[in-house]
């Protein structure tokens, strides 16, 4: 249920729609791979993985495995934060969100006690990746993987590259709140595109005033996670979708975080990382790796930023009308 659209300048209308059909095919072929809700015929992808937990390795598509070994690296990188193989848990808490949607008078806590057996299966290390023979076995039978923390991200980089590999040279490519720069619009007016931020307390509809700030960049990646998309609430609490694996509960360090950096997977899994980190291990994370900047809103409505994102922000004075 992930909106994408694509803003291209190109020499003709024609040209546009080829393109277009290209990045079309291709997410849709990584969606159908990454999916770990529904079966595809002739596919193995990671529903096919997590069904097989215990049983055999599953032979996939290198973009499968290429994805997988992004995540375990980014996990060690980064401290473990996010976690790939946490699928037992997010699973619980999909189910009990899904059913506190549809049903909001009768929505319900998931019980901590059924939460800490899940976590008994997280063991990222017990994803077995034979690169080799272009496998994937779960040692445990009771884990599953979860990669909405990196998976639009992820697609989203594997899309830009190949179409600007195939002679796309200016396009704007938004895939649920990452968003990822090929080359500089080609409108004769701007050096850079711009990019909002959300207003965590505002509507996520399009419109200006519905924008904590702009971000002006070029070859480069925005991604945002906060507690405004996906939710439901009990007792009056708002239970988002971004667990924290150290209480197993909604993270409540911020409203939202969003990352830049030149990679759309990385800023993907920085993102939420970031967002699940207090805010001076998350400062000293992204000052920490090159090329990587930040933006938190605070509980309280605050703004911070690295000095990087400060740089390229519109209320700091950055416009698109210089390349920088």
């Amino acid at each position: 249920n992930t909106l994408i659209t694509v803003v291209a300048y190109t020499r003709s209308e024609q040209e546009f729609d080829s393109y277009f059909a290209k990045m079309r095919a291709r997410f849709r072929e990584l969606h159908q791979l990454y999916d770990i809700y529904n079966d595809y015929q002739g596919i193995n992808n990671v529903k096919t993985i997590n069904d097989n937990a215990g049983v055999q390795p599953v032979k996939v598509e290198k973009d499968v495995i290429d994805l997988l070994l992004f995540a375990k690296d980014w996990y060690r990188r980064t401290g473990g934060k996010t976690n790939v193989a946490m699928g037992a848990v997010l699973r619980i808490w999909h189910d009990y969100r899904e059913r506190g949607q549809n049903d909001p008078d009768n929505a319900e806590l998931p019980p901590m006690e059924d939460l800490r057996e899940a976590e008994r299966h997280t063991d990222i290390d017990k994803v077995i990746i034979d690169i080799e023979n272009r496998t994937v076995y779960l040692a445990d039978p009771d884990m599953s993987l979860d990669v909405g923390a990196v998976a639009k991200g992820y697609a989203t980089e594997i899309v830009a590259r190949e179409m600007a590999e195939s002679g796309l040279k200016s396009a704007l490519i938004s895939s649920g709140g990452n968003i990822r720069a090929v080359g500089k619009p080609l409108d004769g007016v701007r050096e850079r595109w711009g990019v909002g931020i959300q207003n965590p307390d505002e509507s996520i509809v399009p419109d200006e005033q519905n924008i904590l700030d702009v971000v002006f960049i070029n070859d480069s990646s925005v991604a945002s996670s906060g507690d405004y998309m996906r939710y439901y609430v009990v007792n009056g609490r708002v239970l988002h979708h971004i667990i924290d694996p150290a209480t197993l509960m909604p993270a409540d360090y911020y409203r939202a975080v969003t990352v830049m950096t030149q990679d759309a997977g990385v800023a993907d899994f920085m993102s939420t990382t970031l967002f699940l980190l207090p805010y001076e291990q998350s400062l000293a994370l992204a000052e920490s790796l090159d090329g990587v900047e930040a933006v938190w809103v605070m509980q309280d409505g605050e703004v911070k930023a690295t000095d990087g994102m400060l740089a390229i922000m519109r209320s700091r004075g950055a416009t698109g009308a210089s390349a920088r």
